[in-house]
C-alpha cells in the first residue's frame, strides 16, 4: 500500500528535543572552536572528525552531544541568527538559541552549556521566521528556488532537508536475498525493515552500527545506498548477457547494482574521467563478487550497447540533509552550471546504444533546468527517442511525476532524485 502525504505539518526539530544537551557540560569552548570553523565554510563532518579524534576520552553521550552542536548550529545558522535578532551572533550565542530556542532546554542551563557564563542569557525572538528561507534556515535563493521547484510543498520539503536521511543499505542480489540479508544482519546485532519503493533497501533501524565492522559487508552482502539511487539502477532494467554501460560510474554504486542485475554475465563497462573513482569501483566489484566489470579510461567508439545509464553531474541539490553545511557553501550559479554539461554527457550516451535498446539519464536535483528541461531538448534533437514509462509493471505511480520518476524526502522518504527512460527507435 503507498504511503499518503500525511495532512499533520512535519517538524524537523522533535529529535533535537531528545539529545543529551546536559553532556556538553565544560565542552561549550570546544563546541564553539568547532563551529566557528563550519561556519568560515570548513566542511561540518571533516571538524567534527579531527575535533573528536583529539579527545577519545569522551563518553558516548559527551561525543552525540558535541556532534549535534557542530552539525546543528551549522544548518539552523540562519533561524538562530533570527532568535538573536542578529545573523552575525558569535557561536556560544549561537548555540544558546539552538538549545533554547530549538530544543527547549530552561535559558539559565542552556546559557551555562554553551558558556556564556553565570549572566542573565540574552532574550530570544520568540516569533516565527516570517519567511522559508529562516524558518528552514537556507539562503534566500535557493528558498526560492525550492518555491519555484514545489509551490505550496516547499515548506515541507524544505522541513525534510533539515532532518538526517536514514542510512539504507542495497541487499546483493547475486550474494543474498534481501530477507536472507535481513536475517544475517540481525543475527549480527543489527535491526533492519524493508524500504517502501526498492525491493532491493533495507533501513537500518535504532543507533546506527559500526557497518564497516560487519562480515556481511565484508563478504559482500550489501552496500549503503539510498533507497532513491536504487530506483535509478532498476529502471536500467540491465538482463543477464547483456552489454551495459554506466557512463558516469563514480565510485560505483550503480555498476555494482547493475552487475548484479545481470547475475554477473554480459558486459558490465564503466566509464568515468576520474581514475581513482575506478580504481575504487574496481575494489567494490571484487568484495560484491563482480567479475565482469570492466573500467573504461576512455570511451570507445561505435559501441552499440544494450542500455546505457547516465547519472550525470548535478547541483545535488536532492541530497542536502546528507550534509547539514552544504546549502551554505554552493551559490546561486550551481542552478545553471551544469545543463550544459549534462546535454552533452547525454548525447554523448545516445551514439552509444544500439537501436531498440535503453538510455536512462538521471539526476540528485530538484531544478527543472536539469531535468525535464534536458530531456526536452534531448528529445527535440534526437527524433529517434522516445520517453517511456519508468518501471513499467513494477514502480508505483507515486514515484512518478509527468512520465518521469521524481522522488523527494517529503513524499518518498529517500533523497531527491530525477530519471528519465529513453527508449530508442529499433529502425
Amino acid at each position: 500500500m503507498v504511503p499518503a502525504l500525511s495532512t499533520v505539518p512535519f517538524d524537523p526539530l522533535s529529535r533535537l528535543h531528545l539529545q543529551p544537551w546536559s553532556a556538553l557540560a565544560g565542552l561549550g569552548p570546544v563546541a564553539a572552536d568547532a563551529i566557528a570553523q563550519v561556519l568560515s565554510g570548513s566542511a561540518a563532518e571533516r571538524v567534527l572528525d579531527r575535533t573528536l579524534r583529539d579527545r577519545r576520552s569522551l563518553t558516548r553521550e559527551q561525543r552525540q552531544a558535541l556532534k549535534e552542536a557542530v552539525f546543528n548550529v551549522g544548518l539552523w545558522r540562519r533561524r538562530l541568527g533570527f532568535l538573536l535578532g542578529r545573523e552575525d551572533a558569535a557561536p556560544p550565542f549561537l548555540l544558546h538559541a539552538l538549545m533554547h530556542g530549538l530544543s527547549v532546554v530552561p535559558a539559565v542551563e542552556s546559557a551555562a552549556l554553551a558558556g556564556l557564563g553565570d549572566g542573565a542569557p540574552p532574550p530570544l525572538v520568540s516569533a516565527l521566521p516570517p519567511t522559508l528561507a529562516l524558518r528552514a534556515s537556507l539562503p534566500d535563493w535557493l528558498a526560492d528556488h525550492f518555491a519555484r521547484e514545489f509551490g505550496p510543498e516547499a515548506d515541507d520539503f524544505c522541513a525534510h532537508l533539515n532532518v538526517p536521511g536514514p542510512i539504507t543499505l542495497r541487499a546483493n542480489v547475486l550474494r543474498a536475498s534481501r530477507e536472507a540479508l535481513a536475517e544475517r544482519l540481525r543475527s549480527e546485532g543489527v535491526e533492519t525493515r524493508p524500504g517502501t519503493w526498492s525491493p532491493l533497501a533495507l533501513h537500518i533501524e535504532g543507533p546506527r552500527p559500526n557497518l564497516y565492522g560487519l562480515r556481511s559487508l565484508q563478504e559482500g552482502l550489501f552496500e549503503v545506498q539510498d533507497e532513491g539511487s536504487q530506483l535509478l539502477g532498476l529502471l536500467v532494467e540491465a538482463r543477464p548477457g547483456e552489454t551495459v554501460l554506466d557512463l558516469c560510474a563514480g565510485a560505483g554504486g550503480k555498476t555494482l547494482q547493475l552487475g548484479a542485475d545481470m547475475k554477473d554475465s554480459g558486459r558490465l563497462l564503466a566509464y568515468d574521467p576520474d581514475p581513482e573513482r575506478l580504481d575504487r569501483l574496481l575494489q567494490r566489484s571484487a568484495r560484491a563478487h563482480l567479475t565482469r566489470v570492466q573500467v573504461l579510461r576512455s570511451l570507445p567508439e561505435g559501441l552499440d550497447a544494450d542500455r546505457v545509464l547516465v547519472d550525470a553531474p548535478c547541483s545535488e541539490l536532492g541530497s542536502l540533509r546528507r550534509g547539514p553545511d552544504q546549502r551554505f557553501r554552493i551559490q546561486p550559479e550551481v542552478l545553471t552550471r551544469f545543463p550544459a554539461l549534462q546535454q552533452d554527457i547525454l548525447q554523448r550516451g545516445a551514439l552509444l546504444v544500439r537501436p531498440g535498446g535503453r538510455l536512462v539519464y538521471a539526476t540528485c536535483t530538484v531544478n527543472r533546468a536539469e531535468n525535464e528541461d534536458v530531456v526536452a531538448a534531448f528529445l527535440a534533437s534526437r527524433p529517434d527517442f522516445r520517453l517511456v514509462r519508468p518501471g513499467a509493471g513494477w514502480l508505483s505511480d507515486a514515484c512518478l511525476r509527468d512520465g518521469f520518476l521524481f522522488v523527494a524526502p517529503h513524499r518518498h522518504g529517500t533523497d531527491a532524485f530525477f530519471a528519465a527512460v529513453l527508449e530508442r527507435s529499433a529502425g
